[in-house]
């Protein structure tokens, strides 16, 4: 870069999502408008007042190996599926192993594993605890597996930051390769924890969408008539790589990592707050020499909350202006909470790269208090310079993260 600044190249992106096992399907489906909202089949969830999520499309122990399966909770499976698609998509890079480094975020880490094992204490015993109980419950899992998968010496960590675990993450390996402590960053969150427990506590809260008779219609971003978000379950994973060696290397660049701006509101547990929002915007633009008229696309956190959507349309507003283009593709994959900003930036970047947005699925009467360009109907097409992702979690945690073309 012209300002001495270490370029950072997006070279692999993969995922597994509800609306595909892989990135390809996922993006295919976005595009299309496709909803993978539907009713919960399993026997526990007919008691819970909210009975719809967006299942995974693809189950991973479809994908690997029976036995490492087994091993694994989850939400380490849907890491390693993703990181192994983003690696190969990246093209296996040679690096050093010491200058490969692993950054994985979640939100709950293996949550149901903790849960389901606590069902076999009461029921069984200790002694029918499983052996694997510990790896699989523990947060730093699905990073130390994937470091294991891919024989990254160069570090492997997790930020736990609730919904913007997985854009956290990334700027995390934007921040490794900037300081000279890795040359390629494995970067991305994961999340599954569709379980009673975390339903009744989000629909206590009042923070999901009693659409049950509805599911299609439940996740409406943006839209007059929202009243919730809709968990959901998945992984993406992006490779950043050093952009002067992914050139010596002819690789493929899909886009640049150019900044990210990670700020606290320090206001309320839950609460969103615009001041932080707009901190964490203007910081990414900073550290990527951008203005807020370079920035022709965002890709919003949007959860479909009545407040939160308010908020961050404030916020982006006042931070970039009424001029770019703005999805929110929550609508159609439900909230994956600590794996979303991931997917986030995977959609900014494809964006870019394809000069194609994903329409807001569901915003049949956008909301007159949000002045924004949303797209909605139909994909919008156009050359964009620059996009944001922006990831907004529970206990203030705020990350906004800007990509360019080149």
């Amino acid at each position: 870069m012209a300002d001495g600044t270490i370029g950072v190249a997006v070279t692999g992106l993969g995922a597994s999502t509800p609306l595909g096992g892989d990135l390809a399907a996922t993006w295919e489906a976005m595009l299309a408008g496709e909803s993978a909202i539907a009713p919960l089949a399993e026997a526990w969830a007919e008691g819970l007042p909210v009975r719809i999520a967006a299942r995974l499309a693809v189950e991973p122990t479809e994908v690997l190996e029976r036995v490492l399966a087994r091993r694994l909770d989850r939400c380490e499976q849907l890491a390693v599926v993703a990181a192994r698609e983003a690696w190969a998509h990246a093209g296996r890079p040679e690096v050093d192993p010491e200058r490969l480094a692993v950054v994985i975020g979640t939100g709950t880490g293996g949550s149901c594993s903790l849960l389901d094992q606590d069902d076999v204490l009461e029921r069984s015993g200790p002694r029918r605890v499983s052996p694997h109980t510990v790896p699989m419950l523990m947060a730093n899992g699905p990073a130390a597996w994937v470091s294991i998968e891919l024989g990254a010496l160069g570090g492997a960590r997790t930020p736990v930051s609730a919904c913007s675990s997985g854009a956290e993450a990334i700027a995390m390996g934007l921040d490794l390769i900037r300081a000279g402590r890795a040359d390629v960053v494995v970067a991305g969150g994961t999340e599954a924890c569709l379980a009673p427990l975390p339903l009744a506590g989000f629909a206590q809260m009042t923070a999901l969408s009693t659409r049950n008779d509805d599911p299609d219609a439940a996740s409406r971003p943006f839209d007059l008539d929202r009243d919730g978000f809709v968990m959901g379950e998945g992984a993406a994973v992006l490779v950043l790589e050093r952009a002067d060696l992914a050139a010596a290397r002819a690789a493929r660049v899909h886009a640049l990592l150019a900044g990210a701006g990670l700020t606290s509101s320090a206001v309320h547990i839950t609460a969103s707050d615009e001041h932080g929002q707009v901190r964490a915007i203007r910081q990414a633009l900073e550290s990527g020499g951008l203005t807020p008229l370079d920035v022709g696309h965002v890709h919003a956190h949007a959860t479909s909350t009545p407040s939160g959507d308010l908020v961050e349309a404030a916020a982006v507003a006042s931070a970039l202006g009424s001029h770019p283009v703005v999805t929110a593709t929550k609508s159609m994959t439900g909230h994956l909470l600590g794996a979303s900003g991931a997917l986030g930036a995977a959609v900014a970047v494809l964006s870019l790269r394809d000069g194609v947005t994903p329409a807001i699925r569901n915003l049949d009467r956008p909301d007159p208090e949000v002045k924004l360009d949303l797209v909605r109907g139909l994909p919008r097409r156009g050359s964009w310079d620059a996009a944001v992702s922006n990831s907004f979690g529970f206990g203030g945690h705020n990350v906004s993260l800007a990509f360019t073309r080149r």
